[in-house]
Parts: C-alpha cells; structure tokens; sequence
C-alpha cells in the first residue's frame, strides 16, 4: 500500500468526529477520506461539506460493500454499535474503533473475534497511551512495586431530570455517563502504567432520583499482581478538583501523581513537565501507518486488548445493580 493513499471510510460524523479524527485524517500524508457514514443526516452533510468528502451513506454496510476501503475508523456512541464492526473485519478492513467499544460484553467479544478471525489491523481510542506524560509516568513505575492507584474525576451534574432528556449523553441507559466514557479511560490507563490488569471489580452509585445521571460513582479493582485501584467520579462540584492530580499511584517507598496532562510529581517532587501535544492526531496518524505499512507492531494496543479496559467498567456497573457485588472480571468476559 505504499504507493497509494490508505482508503479511509468513517462511520459516524457527528461533533467529537468533526472535531477530532476528521480534521485529523484530513491532514495525515497516506491518507484519504473516501466516504462517510452517519444516520444523521444535519451531521453528515455538515462533515462532507467541512472535509471535501463527496461520498456520503446512512448505511454503513452499503458504505463498506459499494467502497470497499483499507479501513474503518467506527466513531459511534457505544449505544449505537451493533455489526458494522464485524462486517468490516470479515471483508478484511482494518478497524479503528473508538472507545467505549460496546455497551454488552458480548458484543465486544462478537467483534473482537471477528477481528481475530480476519487478521486485521485493529485498535481502540485509548490515545493518551501516546501521550509522553503517561509513558513517562509507565517508565517511572517500572521498578516499583504498586500498592494503590487513585484516579479522581470531580465536575458538575448539569443533567437534572426537569431538563430535556433527548441527547443520548443524558441518559444512563444509553451510556451517557462520565464513568463509563471516561471510566474506560482510566481502567487503560491504570493498565498501562502499572503493567497489571484488573482482576475483580465492585462498584457503587449514588444516583438521586432529581438527576439524570449519578451525583458520585466508585469503582474498586484488585489488579493482577495484587494492587488496589479505586476510579472516583464526582459531579457536584463546579470548581473541580484544584491542585489534586488525575491520578496519585502509590507504590512501596512512596507515591507518583500525574497531574493533569501537564506534570508528573515523585514524592511530592516535580520529575517530569510535559510540552503540549495532541494525542488524538498521535493515534490517527500511527494507525494510518500501521495500515500503510502492514505494521500492528506500531500500535499501543489492539482490539483485543481493549476488552481488558473495557471488561472491568461494564463489571462494575453489574456490581452496582447488585448492590455492591464482587464481580471476578475474567469470568465477566468469558460468559458473556
């Protein structure tokens, strides 16, 4: 594929595509937006008209049969992901799928074995793996032995139940909450800078009947090696979380806190300050490569390993159904 373009089709235009892997594609050497796909049709003629794409679809498996393009970049809402990912992996098209991949374990596992079967390039938007702040902090734990990761997200509920709930983002059954879109985020990047997986999974809600979505979510993991974690996401507080980092990981001799995207501290000590960059065009552009090249080894993971991120977030929400159950993750997965 070195002598042309990487055909790319996009299924899903609305505003996170338009503000992200669209102008992104569009600026990547190797790479050429050949067709969009989205049921919303405002959304679709806005993105073809934003990007010079002339060929435009609402269905996505009459995009991949009519184009036939090298690969899928599938931008759906979790909610909404139902074949397309599968029919694309079984006509040999690489996958990008963003995250979360699915709302259903099975699901997940239904695309991922597709996947598999077809030999294809794939990987999931888990882009602040590229992100050098967060392989800094991987590197800086290496030696160290892991005793508890804390991530802490604090914001404002701007969702009470007396306002409108047609958007998809205000509604839990739809995935529309920051523990479950940010939650996988965290999950990944636990994994990633420890090198552990999660091995169980509980968690609590506390969801006043007032709002749409939960005031305060907590996760607990145990990690593979024995780690603790706890994911903690607060919605009502408007200032945030001040000086308190994203995530303070505490291991035997002392703790590690990545604040933000913008430093890292060691034992209160500031070790590493990170210049701007864009994760997001990161990601894009490697895969676009990776295809190009025939190369998986570029990636920072896979499809298949985006279930390990995925697995314990979709496990903890089982365990706030059943009232704070311990959920074992491996068995989550294997029987779904």
């Amino acid at each position: 594929m070195t002598d042309r373009p990487v055909r790319v089709a996009v299924y899903g235009t609305g505003r996170f595509a338009q503000a992200t892997h669209l102008p992104n594609l569009s600026r990547i050497d190797g790479a050429e937006i050949t067709a969009l796909c989205d049921i919303n049709e405002t959304a679709l003629s806005e993105a073809a008209a934003q990007f010079g794409v002339a060929r435009t679809y609402s269905d996505a498996h009459e995009m991949l049969e009519t184009e036939q393009p090298d690969a899928l970049w599938s931008i759906v809402p979790a909610f909404a992901r139902t074949d397309v990912e599968i029919a694309a992996a079984e006509r040999g098209i690489q996958l990008f799928s963003e995250k979360p991949q699915a709302l259903e374990m099975a699901l997940a596992k239904r695309i991922d074995a597709a996947v598999r079967k077809g030999g294809v390039i794939s990987t999931v938007g888990f882009r602040e793996r590229y992100r050098p702040i967060f392989q800094e902090a991987r590197r800086l734990l290496e030696d160290k032995r892991v005793v508890h990761v804390r991530f802490q997200q604090i914001s404002h509920n701007v969702k009470p139940a007396a306002s409108d709930r047609t958007e998809w983002s205000h509604q839990v059954e739809k995935g529309g909450v920051r523990f479950f879109d940010w939650g996988v985020h965290a999950t990944d990047y636990t994994r990633f800078m420890t090198g552990q997986d999660v091995h169980s999974s509980q968690a609590y809600l506390y969801h006043p009947d007032e709002y749409h979505t939960p005031l305060s979510s907590s996760f607990h993991y145990q990690l593979s090696a024995g780690a603790t974690a706890t994911l903690t996401f607060i919605e009502s507080d408007p200032t945030g979380p001040g000086e308190e980092p994203y995530f303070k990981i505490y291991f035997d001799g002392g703790r590690l806190a990545v604040f933000g995207y913008e430093r890292i501290e060691l034992n209160d000590e500031v070790v590493y300050e990170a210049d701007p960059f864009d994760p997001w065009f990161a990601q894009d552009r490697t895969f676009v490569e990776a295809v190009r090249s025939n190369n998986p080894g570029l990636l920072q993971s896979d499809y298949h390993d985006g279930l390990k991120s995925l697995a314990p977030i979709l496990a903890g929400w089982e365990s706030a159904r059943r009232d704070g159950a311990c959920v074992d993750v491996e068995k989550f997965i294997e029987e779904a």
